[in-house]
C-alpha cells in the first residue's frame, strides 16, 4: 500500500476548524487500511506572520515542495490589516501558487439535490447544476509587473497593476480545459475581454489555435467575461467547463459559489504541470471560502468545502477516483438527511456545527464503505 505525503496548512480564522474535520477523514482512511498518509503541518498566512514575521517560512516552503499534495485552509483577517503589503497573509498562498507553478485552478460548482432551494437563484435554474471553472493561476494581473503606487505630488498618486500573458501560459491552461471537458460533457467556453484588452485578444487567439491542435472533438465557444458573469446567473446550466484568466476566474468562481447556496460548499484544486518522468503534478487543495473571522473559534464553520477539497486530492493526486466519489456521496447523503450548518440552514432542517457535520459525513462514509 502506497504512502502519500500530505502537508497540511490550516492557516487563519476557520481554517484550523475545518482542517480538523479533514484530519478525521484522513484518519478514517488509514484506520480502514484504504490508504496510508504521512502527515506534516505548517503555518501560513497571519498565523505564520505572528511566529516568523513572514506569511510562510522557508522551512514550510521546503516541506510544501516535497509533499505529494498540500491541503490548505484559509488565510487573512482584520488582525493583520496593517502589516506590510508583501507580508500580508494572502502573500503566503500566492507564493505557494507561484513557486510550485500551480497554474491550473479547478473550481467545480455543483448543486447537491438537497440544496437546490438554498441557492439565491430559482430552483429550476440550478437543480442538477454541475459546472467546472478552470482559472489560470500564476499569470495575469496578480503577478504582472510593474505593480506599484507612485506619488505624483500635490496629494495625487497613481496605482498600476499590469496584465501580462504569454502564449505558452494560455496554451497550457487551454489544454487542461479540453482534457477535463473530455471527461465531462465535452464542451469548453473560454471567457476574456478581447474587445478592450490586448491580453484578451491573445487569449482568444491561442485558445482557438489550441483547440484545432488535437482537440477538435471538443466543442469550443467564446464569451466576453462580463457577459459570462451575467449568463452564470441567467442560465448557468448552459456551461460545462469555463476556462478564463486569473482575475476573471477569481470573480466568476465566486459568482458560481452563490449558485450552490454558499461559499462553504465549494472545493478547489490547484495543479502544476505533470512531471515528464513520473507524471506526478504538484498540487494544492483548498476550499474557496475565506477565513470568516466573524465565526472563527465558534464551531459554526461549514467543513463541506474542505472535505470535498480532500476528495479532489484523492481523485487528481492519488488516482483514487472511486473513493473520492464515496466522500462526495457521503456529503450528499448527509445533506439529504437534513444536516445543515448555519450558512446553508433551511426551514425544517437540523442545524449543526462543524464537528457535528463532520460526524454526519463520516457516518455516511462508513455506510458507503
Amino acid at each position: 500500500m502506497a504512502t502519500y505525503k500530505l502537508f497540511l496548512l490550516p492557516g487563519d480564522g476557520i481554517g484550523p476548524e475545518v482542517m480538523g474535520q479533514v484530519r478525521r477523514v484522513i484518519q478514517w482512511f488509514q484506520d480502514k487500511g484504504v490508504a496510508s498518509f504521512e502527515l506534516d503541518e505548517g503555518l501560513v498566512g497571519g498565523a505564520a506572520y505572528d511566529v516568523h514575521g513572514e506569511s510562510i517560512s522557508e522551512d514550510d516552503m521546503k516541506k510544501a515542495m516535497a509533499a505529494d499534495a498540500i491541503i490548505f485552509g484559509a488565510v487573512g483577517g482584520p488582525k493583520w490589516d496593517g502589516i506590510p503589503y508583501d507580508k500580508r497573509p494572502e502573500a503566503g498562498l500566492l507564493r505557494l501558487r507561484k513557486d510550485l507553478a500551480l497554474y491550473a485552478n479547478l473550481r467545480p460548482a455543483i448543486v447537491y439535490p438537497a440544496l437546490a432551494d438554498a441557492s439565491s437563484l430559482k430552483k429550476e435554474l440550478v437543480e442538477g447544476l454541475d459546472i467546472l471553472i478552470l482559472r489560470e493561476l500564476t499569470g495575469g494581473v496578480y503577478f504582472g509587473e510593474p505593480k506599484e503606487i507612485t506619488d505624483l505630488g500635490n496629494g495625487q498618486q497613481r496605482a498600476v497593476d499590469t496584465q501580462v500573458y504569454e502564449t505558452y501560459e494560455i496554451d497550457r491552461i487551454a489544454r487542461v480545459a479540453f482534457e477535463l471537458a473530455r471527461t465531462r460533457d465535452n464542451r469548453v467556453c473560454s471567457m476574456e475581454k478581447r474587445n478592450v484588452m490586448k491580453s484578451g485578444l491573445l487569449w482568444n487567439q491561442v485558445v482557438t489555435a489550441t483547440q484545432k491542435d488535437g482537440y477538435q472533438d471538443v466543442e469550443l465557444s467564446h464569451m466576453l467575461a462580463d457577459a459570462g458573469g451575467m449568463q452564470l446567473v441567467r442560465n448557468p446550466k448552459q456551461f460545462d467547463v469555463i476556462v478564463t484568466d486569473n482575475l476573471f476566474g477569481d470573480i466568476l468562481s465566486d459568482v458560481a459559489a452563490m449558485l450552490t447556496g454558499s461559499l462553504g460548499m465549494l472545493p478547489s484544486a490547484s495543479l502544476g504541470a505533470a512531471d515528464e518522468k513520473t507524471g506526478v503534478r504538484k498540487a494544492l487543495y483548498e476550499p474557496v471560502h475565506g477565513s470568516a473571522p466573524d465565526i472563527a473559534g465558534k464551531g459554526l464553520a461549514n467543513p463541506i468545502a474542505m472535505i470535498a477539497s480532500f476528495a479532489m486530492c484523492l481523485r487528481y493526486s492519488f488516482g483514487m477516483g472511486d473513493w473520492a466519489g464515496k466522500v462526495e456521496a457521503a456529503i450528499a447523503n448527509a445533506l439529504d438527511k437534513g444536516y445543515r450548518t448555519g450558512d446553508i440552514m433551511q426551514p425544517g432542517m437540523k442545524q449543526v456545527g462543524t464537528v457535528e457535520m463532520g460526524d454526519a459525513i463520516l457516518a455516511e462514509l462508513e455506510t458507503l464503505a
